[in-house]
């Protein structure tokens, strides 16, 4: 099993097709080499990689992928507009001892409101940070009675989607928010959220593959044809650092309307502008690797050492 030193010195890759030139990743000499029109661009030691995230049309050999599988590197394959189509993982599916626990877990409910704790408990963070008035203490005492007297499933979801509701409108309400509406694209916002929520989905399923979690088994995200249940779980505590980072963007001036096209009702990051985005949020990603990684040791750990707490992440 990788150690944390051994993670802290590996890189996740994200590396973006050039339209009109024939792109290329192959293996040579223990590298990784990117090609355009044939010619090498760039390499990079497949000991220091952990994960690469390939956008748009790329062409790659089957000594790559067979390499890639040998280092235990996640290869993960997306369209232009930031979908991943496509996994090639590096992870132990062989752990059958882990995956017998994790599918008879009988306390679902109760590590969902832990789950939900944590994430609502961000949230406030984030507000407080925007509003030195708020009485954190108070807010997270009351969030955290709401959730432990939550009677069933459906009762904690509501609690959770009022919260975020909440917390979307005050921590963004300086930067013309309208709403939060996953995958409409029907503003720059939900663009962007969907782009970094997308970014930290994939980097947190990869982690869980590495331990050989079955990323589809999970506990507050119900079983759902071809949703990783689990990985939507885990990432949960989490989403507050792609908010943070999009407030970050929008206060330093990063983010230009004119980077998007508007077309059949929605907004679409223009093809030259990816990169800067992209970006954007592989920085936030990259600062913060270290505590993601923890966050999913521990997570196997409460799974397969009896009395291991929940584990649980707080925001810096």
């Amino acid at each position: 099993m990788m150690s944390l030193p051994d993670f802290s010195e590996k890189q996740i890759l994200f590396i973006e097709a050039r339209y009109g030139v024939e792109n290329s990743l192959q293996f040579q000499n223990d590298n990784i080499l990117y090609k355009k029109d044939g010619r090498n661009t760039n390499r990079i030691a497949c000991l220091k990689v952990f994960a690469i995230f390939i956008i748009g049309n790329f062409t790659m050999t089957s000594n790559l992928v067979k390499k890639c599988r040998e280092y235990g590197i996640s290869l993960f394959l997306l369209s232009n507009n930031f979908e991943t189509y496509a996994a090639i993982g590096a992870g132990l599916e062989s752990n059958f001892l882990l995956r017998d626990r994790q599918y008879k877990t009988e306390n679902d409910f109760e590590l969902a409101k832990e789950l939900v704790k944590n994430k609502v408990s961000n949230q406030l963070s984030l507000m407080k940070e925007r509003n030195n008035g708020l009485d954190f203490e108070k807010m997270f005492s009351e969030a955290e009675k709401k959730i432990a007297e939550a009677k069933d499933e459906q009762s904690l979801l509501g609690i959770e989607g009022n919260y975020s509701k909440n917390f979307f409108a005050e921590y963004f309400k300086l930067m013309d928010w309208s709403r939060r509406m996953p995958r409409t694209k029907f503003d720059v916002n939900n663009v962007l959220l969907d782009i970094g929520y997308t970014f930290l989905f994939n980097f947190v399923e990869s982690l869980l593959r590495l331990y050989g979690f079955d990323t589809y088994k999970g506990f507050y995200h119900k079983l759902f044809f071809q949703r990783k249940s689990l990985a939507c779980d885990v990432m949960e505590p989490f989403r507050c650092l792609i908010d943070k980072q999009l407030l970050k963007a929008h206060n330093l001036g990063q983010i230009n309307k004119n980077d998007f096209e508007y077309k059949g009702g929605k907004y679409v990051l223009s093809f030259e502008n990816q990169q800067k985005y992209v970006r954007m949020f592989l920085e936030v990603l990259m600062n913060n690797k270290e505590e993601l990684f923890v966050y999913v040791k521990d997570f196997y750990r409460f799974f397969v050492v009896e009395g291991r707490q929940f584990p649980s992440f707080k925001l810096k």
